[in-house]
């Protein structure tokens, strides 16, 4: 992190130094009630109207209210920002912003020496500390020397702030976070008015709560500047070279997934029709879509996740671009639906957040692990294309591609997403309607097929010869009756066949559909001849790259290339492997994609896996990536 020093630019101003930085990585922490999620999003939210790049890592209980001051029940929301191109949310925090005990015993292993620590000290009570294991105050001990420790009573400050409001003392200190978030926005100069007119619309109905949390927020800020313990504040500069032109705006996983299924509903000319059970961390899709009835957009919110996809199912049959959205335990549930639409031939988006499992496991982690599930998780022969995003911006493009190969091929589509991408955010550069893709979809509207005698009648299951897609006939379209249902059809009529030379050329021929999925070529990112290669998928990109660049800097080669179309792979995949001696392929499981890889290509691939919860560090994947190009 390079720093420059500056004399204060304002006449009349407190007498205090200001630093540029090129990047800064903060850490809000508290406990799952004190408003760190919220804290941590209008800080972002302020820091992408100013124009840096940025990468969030929001990490949470699973619990609605876990127990106060333990420390499973630490809240926290980490940001990234810089005034170049960055691509992960930081490995290590140069900022924490510890709101109590258990807070700062959570956190405080994260951060490199020389960190800035500011702790809430009223919360630092004998029994607040005693209950996470400190037996001396670590604000007295001498534990915390090695960091810039700034000890600010958050609570009494704010409650202060606030004394002129008609609150009670607990409703005042619910503002704390406010306060601490004016502070930040002091130190770092980040923009103001967003986070007051957020206020104003968030508390609109009551205005006094409103009007104090505005209040609590300001007095932060004027901490910052009038208190001799900040002595410094920091500049980072917009990131004017990271982006091309357009607008853009700050934009979560979820959130670009759900307006990448809204553009491909209008691209299609479909209604779009959302059957889910909600869901962590999926559900945020439900909320969102539900807003945009405007758009032609139907959601239900099914009794469980078999209804979900079963509706989804039928709203495909009549003529919709139909999803269900859910996670790992939920994608079990649906697995006899979607066997269903395998046999079908319709255009579903399954769309998986995955998470950390097996069952419950850990609903608010993240994971790779639903690789081979997405692949195989089905009885019979049931081949699904799979498509996976790389990062949160990337949602937007891997919807509409997944609703590409849907309705081009009628086929069901699994989209795997995950906790770390549905959560985090980043910039994204609002599209054009004219760079979306054309995902016009023809329907069948009269007979496609003469018999021998002469007559023209219906087929439901006559290809199309280069998609093998069947047509798609909306029920209710005179002269279209066809039968429907899980049984083997004949090929063709559609009728119920036990043939079983049928039901082998059907089984054949459906996964020749899958199979013969047009998608592009693999790129590899290869500029010195590398004999090593990083295969990555999904969220692992962000991580990966970091790393790569990281061996680069240093003068070592290593090529990267990441997949977003995991079924069918992508053509060249096999020759761009036997390109290179060693094949390293990082994941948060333990090895699917190797397994994979191994089995369809004969390649000794090395997996590198972690099933933590918690996306990789970049730090420690070039460390493992540098062993790999030494041959260790």
């Amino acid at each position: 992190m390079s720093v420059e020093t500056t004399a204060p630019a304002v006449a009349g101003a407190v007498d205090k130094e200001v630093r540029r930085l090129d990047r800064v990585i903060i850490r809000f922490a508290g406990d799952s009630g004190d408003g760190m999620q919220l804290t941590g999003d209008r800080f972002t939210s302020e820091t992408a109207s100013f124009g840096n790049d940025l990468s969030t890592l929001p990490n949470f209980p699973a619990e609605i209210r876990a127990p106060a001051g333990t420390l499973p029940g630490v809240s926290s929301f980490q940001l990234h920002f810089a005034d170049h191109d960055i691509l992960t949310p930081g490995d290590a925090p140069n900022v924490l912003v510890a709101m109590n005990p258990a807070a700062l015993k959570a956190n405080i292993g994260d951060l490199p020496r020389g960190a800035e620590v500011i702790v809430n000290t009223d919360e630092f009570t004998k029994r607040a500390m005693q209950k996470v294991g400190y037996d001396a105050s670590p604000l007295e001990d001498g534990s915390l020397d090695g960091y810039h420790l700034h000890p600010v009573p958050l609570t009494t400050l704010t409650v202060e702030a606030l004394k002129e409001f008609d609150l009670t003392r607990k409703e005042a200190e619910r503002s704390k976070n406010m306060f601490a978030l004016g502070l930040l926005s002091w130190m770092y100069h980040r923009p103001t008015e967003g986070t007051e007119t957020f206020l104003r619309s968030k508390f609109a109905k009551k205005p006094d709560i409103a009007a104090a949390n505005i209040a609590a927020f300001r007095a932060g800020w004027n901490f910052g500047e009038t208190t001799e313990d900040f002595a410094v504040s920091y500049e980072v500069a917009p990131a004017a070279t990271a982006f091309p032109p357009g607008v853009y705006r700050n934009i979560s996983g979820n959130l670009a997934l759900s307006y990448g299924l809204v553009a491909a509903s209008r691209q299609a000319d479909l209604p779009l029709f959302l059957g889910s059970y909600p869901i962590t961390p999926a559900s945020d899709i439900l909320h969102e879509l539900s807003k945009h009835k405007n758009f032609g957009v139907r959601t239900f919110q099914a009794e469980d996740e078999i209804a979900g996809i079963g509706a989804a199912l039928g709203a495909a049959f009549g003529g919709s671009l139909a999803v269900t959205t859910t996670s790992g335990p939920g994608v079990a549930l649906k697995s006899e639906t979607i066997g269903l639409a395998v046999s079908l031939e319709l255009p579903l988006l399954v769309v998986d957040i995955q998470r950390g499992g097996p069952s419950t496991g850990l609903p608010t982690k993240t994971e790779q692990a639903d690789l081979l599930q997405a692949m195989y998780g089905r009885n019979g022969e049931a081949p699904v294309p799979v498509v996976a995003p790389r990062t949160p911006a990337d949602c937007f493009d891997a919807a509409l591609e997944a609703a590409r190969i849907a309705l081009a091929y009628r086929t069901p589509v699994f989209l795997l997403s995950d906790g770390y991408l549905a959560n985090g955010s980043e910039p994204w550069r609002v599209p054009e309607i004219d760079e979306l893709p054309d995902l016009t979809v023809r329907f069948a509207q009269g007979p496609n097929h003469t018999t021998e005698d002469g007559t023209e009648v219906f087929w439901p299951y006559k290809r199309d010869p280069h998609t093998l897609a069947r047509p798609w006939a909306i029920p209710g379209t005179p002269g279209l009756e066809h039968r429907i249902g899980g049984i083997e059809k004949q090929n063709g009529t559609g009728n119920i066949s036990y043939d079983p030379a049928n039901h082998d050329f059907m089984v054949r021929t459906r996964q020749a559909k899958i199979d013969n999925i047009t998608v592009p070529d693999l790129q590899a990112d290869d500029p010195d001849g590398a004999r090593t290669l990083v295969l990555g998928w999904g969220s692992t990109y962000g991580p990966i790259t970091a790393a790569v660049r990281r061996i680069r800097a240093q003068g070592g080669h290593i090529a990267q290339a990441h997949l977003r179309h995991l079924n069918p792979f992508p053509p060249n995949l096999g020759e761009v492997l036997t390109r290179y001696e060693r094949v390293v392929i990082p994941e948060m499981n333990l090895g699917q994609l190797a397994t994979l890889i191994r089995a369809e290509y004969l390649i000794d691939a090395l997996s590198y896996t972690q099933v933590n919860g918690m996306p990789f560090k970049a730090e420690q994947l070039a460390t493992a990536l540098e062993e790999a190009i030494d041959g260790h």
